[in-house]
């Protein structure tokens, strides 16, 4: 038992839940001491309860005071929770089953609300989705709806950083609980030693392991059972129904208050759940939803992001001078679980923070209906084959020009600096500066002068691009980036576009493309709010892999994983009248 200001706190450790098919779940428990009944805040995590992760978003010993029972439990297959590890497969209905068994217990009014990061906010989303009736509220935390926009692909490539890294760690435990009986430990300490050996090396060897699908994290093995089976893209929809909450929004009930960050891996999807709760909501508390998106990267929610200090009020601990991260919670739980009026209802629907400007500003919708869509085109230097540096973009249509070119060798990809990452420790999430890739001549730079007045970006950014390639297959990469004016590249957003797959989104099945036939790639940046400042310029990166976050395109057209060989492919961007590329920035008037 703790002493600590307000209630005395009770932890009950390794509570025991039966699920409908008899498995057992095992969470610890943090309640408010001594007789009485309180709301419950549930979170379910596959990352290990007893772990500091499992207290990291909320502190259970701080709001067990603030008079709420706190459960964090271990998923099934996972640390002391039994059945068996199968990523994501049983979390609907062990969700429910969680929230209906913590409303019956002694110290519960039979209130629960729910809360997490990333994976267990997946959890929570997969919960409402079957509506349990004790489930009140959530607080899901940079989290997706669609696993083919951030989770395994993206764009139609691979998310290799991603689901490599993530993958290799979570055999960790695969292994602890496979000889927890053995007699002999040395089983043990050989098989974790070669397992951490290849976490270690991931970075500097395994993304680069050739075919893909014969690398063990990205396929059904014994160490780590993998959330997908094969490297058809076509075919993933089906089998990752279970992953996903694409067109189940309507089946949820009750309120949700999620937060995202602009560099976080699951932005895009962290959004749109807001945004389809707040328009299709099918209750009035559905349609109370609210969003908080701040400078984040995934799980990065302290200063410095990246390379950047976005000043004390970006961080979690202070939010705009005001509050904590764990205090905004529990004040969206004090409202929905103790009908506690505090104001929240009356308050903007979202709180975004505006990078350049390092400020927060309430909105009212997604995207802001003020934005003005303005197209900003490519344009060359006035020759062919122009490189690095030499491209201009402005709001001037193209007329007559010369295309750029620019050869995209998968053996010598550009290498991944900053972005929305969740990967080794080699790769870093965030803002980071991009010249020391921009050198490269496998990327095309097209950079605005130096700005006369500030110009503030925020909404969703995409990019039109006309291209034509050597190659049956290949990828382009658009990256939008806030040029200091000592040169400080800043990288905001980016995105990917597989050729064959440029139209899967439209539920157009895989084509190869004709080559040197001229198409139009649309590559979704997902999103960003920068205040682009006087005399700073805003640039756009063209190029064709960043590697390891995504996996390298071998330009041959063989389906993915298949290649261990290479070709070149000789990529043109088009410019001109007919092929107007350019990039659609959401542009805030001064005014506003």
């Amino acid at each position: 038992m703790t002493q600590q200001a307000g209630h005395q706190v009770a932890i009950d450790f390794d509570v025991p839940a039966q699920m409908r098919d008899g498995t057992i779940l095992r969470a610890n428990v943090y309640r408010p001491a001594g007789e009485g009944k309180w709301p419950v805040l549930l979170t379910r995590l596959p990352y290990g309860k007893d772990l500091p992760i499992g207290s990291s978003l909320l502190d259970p010993l701080q709001v067990a005071r603030r008079g709420y029972v706190v459960i964090v439990q271990d998923t099934r297959g996972r640390f002391t929770s039994g059945g068996e590890w199968n990523p994501m497969r049983f979390e609907a209905e062990d969700g429910y089953d969680t929230v209906e068994w913590a409303s019956k217990l002694h110290y519960s009014n039979g209130i629960v609300g729910m809360f997490g990061i990333s994976y267990f906010g997946f959890t929570q989303w997969a919960a409402m989705t079957q509506q349990p009736p004790a489930l009140k509220a959530a607080v899901p935390v940079q989290t997706w709806n669609d696993p083919l926009n951030g989770v395994t692909f993206r764009g139609g490539a691979l998310e290799l950083g991603t689901a490599a890294q993530w993958q290799m760690s979570m055999g960790i435990d695969v292994l602890m609980r496979r000889y927890r009986g053995e007699a002999d430990p040395r089983k043990l300490g050989a098989a974790l030693y070669q397992l951490i050996h290849d976490i270690d090396a991931l970075g500097t060897q395994g993304y680069a392991s050739l075919p893909l699908s014969e690398f063990a994290p990205l396929k059904r093995n014994d160490v780590s059972p993998a959330f997908f089976d094969a490297f058809e893209y076509e075919m993933q929809r089906e089998r990752v129904e279970y992953m996903t909450i694409l067109g189940q929004h309507e089946k949820v009930m009750v309120p949700t208050f999620s937060i995202a960050g602009w560099y976080d891996i699951f932005l895009k999807d962290t959004i749109e759940n807001f945004r389809i709760m707040r328009e299709q909501g099918t209750t009035p508390e559905a349609r109370q939803s609210k969003l908080l998106v701040g400078p984040w990267s995934h799980g990065g929610m302290m200063n410095p992001i990246g390379e950047l200090n976005f000043g004390m009020g970006a961080s979690a601990a202070f939010i705009d001078l005001k509050i904590d991260l764990v205090s905004l919670q529990v004040r969206w739980f004090d409202h929905y679980l103790k009908q506690v009026e505090n104001g929240i209802e009356s308050e903007a629907p979202i709180k975004l923070f505006v990078m350049g400007a390092n400020t927060w500003r309430d909105e009212q919708e997604w995207p802001l209906a003020r934005a003005v869509e303005t197209r900003y085109y490519l344009h060359s230097a006035g020759h062919a084959n122009t490189f690095a540096g030499d491209g201009t973009l402005s709001t001037t249509a193209p007329e007559s020009e010369e295309p750029d070119n620019y050869i995209y060798d998968p053996a010598n990809p550009v290498p991944t600096r900053g972005g929305a990452l969740l990967m080794t420790p080699e790769y870093r999430s965030g803002p980071y500066d991009q010249r020391s890739i921009e050198q490269r001549e496998d990327i095309l730079v097209y950079s605005t002068p130096e700005l006369e007045q500030d110009v503030e970006v925020t909404g969703p950014i995409t990019v039109h691009l006309w291209a034509t390639s050597s190659a049956p297959d290949t990828d382009f990469v658009a990256r939008l980036v806030d040029v200091h004016p000592d040169g400080y590249a800043q990288n905001l957003t980016d995105g990917i576009i597989r050729a064959r797959h440029r139209n899967f989104a439209q539920g157009e099945a895989s084509s190869l493309i004709e080559p040197g036939k001229a198409y139009e790639y649309v590559i979704d940046l997902w999103a960003t709010s920068n205040l682009f400042k006087q005399g700073h310029r805003i640039r756009v990166d063209i190029t064709s892999s960043s590697f390891p976050r995504w996996d390298r395109n071998p330009n041959t057209g063989q389906p993915l994983g298949n290649d261990a060989e290479f070709q070149e492919a000789h990529q043109t961007i088009l410019h001109d009248a007919e092929h107007p590329s350019h990039i659609l920035l959401p542009i805030i008037p001064v005014s506003a």
